[in-house]
């Protein structure tokens, strides 16, 4: 797969993966495991990333005595994941065409 798509997908799973609450790392890389094989060193340079770009907020707060980052999405975030959708469409439209009569895809 292309390093650039994947990347892009990995940045949407990863806001997918904080949408509805806040969340930390390791509970990201859980959250995301059934969908996605992440791991915390792949994960850390894309929430570093969604933050510059203001797609997510960050917040410490301790936890067991130990300072813990917990990450929300922003409202860019959440019209990021929207355009995703709708960009979506699209690709998939284009890959129904490009695979129209392939009887390995069934399209």
């Amino acid at each position: 797969m292309d390093v650039q798509l994947k990347r892009g997908l990995l940045d949407i799973c990863v806001l997918a993966a904080i949408k509805d609450e806040e969340s930390y790392g390791y509970q990201i890389v859980k959250d995301m495991k059934p969908y996605v094989d992440i791991s915390e060193s792949t994960l850390y340079p894309i929430l570093r990333r969604l933050e510059t770009a203001e797609l997510l907020t960050v917040r410490s707060a301790e936890h067991n005595g130990r300072l813990r980052k917990y990450y929300r999405i922003t409202d860019a975030g959440l019209s990021r994941i929207q355009a995703f959708k709708e960009e979506w469409r699209e690709i998939m439209s284009i890959y129904s065409f490009v695979t129209k009569g392939d009887p390995e895809t069934h399209g």
